[in-house]
């Protein structure tokens, strides 16, 4: 009894790991098309995303001097406030926690280099690009 119990388990954990692969999948595939949105716009990448223990960040770029750091949101349409509204003020802390900690890493700070947070929302097809989001 036990095993189809565990067997039972084992499925969920194959059907949730699967569907956080295809969304994990399908979110690299709108960081690559913001990406290229964006190298189409002049900015330079820098780094994809940059993972420390603070949290992540989708794209570190560089326009001119400054240095930019870009969350890429998708949503299939703009129902329940879309990608852009997903963005909370929890989120952007963390986003900022993880920008001091890149920083940090490289012997920067905020006054030394000037940044920005950059948002690209993917909604449907279309890309919106919103410079010094937060």
């Amino acid at each position: 009894m036990a095993t189809g119990s565990n067997t039972s388990n084992n499925r969920k954990t194959s059907t949730q790991s699967s569907k956080l692969s295809t969304s994990r999948s399908r979110g690299d595939q709108f960081e690559r098309r913001a990406e290229q949105f964006l190298l189409g716009q002049g900015l330079e990448l820098q780094v994809r995303n940059y993972l420390c223990k603070l949290g992540e960040i989708d794209l570190i770029m560089r326009a001119g001097h400054t240095l930019v750091f870009v969350e890429v949101r998708y949503r299939k349409n703009s129902h329940f406030g879309g990608a852009a509204a997903s963005v909370t003020p929890a989120k952007q802390q963390k986003l900022r926690r993880a920008a001091y900690s890149y920083l940090q890493s490289r012997g920067l700070n905020e006054s030394q280099q000037p940044c920005r947070f950059d948002l690209v929302a993917c909604e449907g097809s279309d890309i919106h690009w919103i410079p010094n989001a937060f």
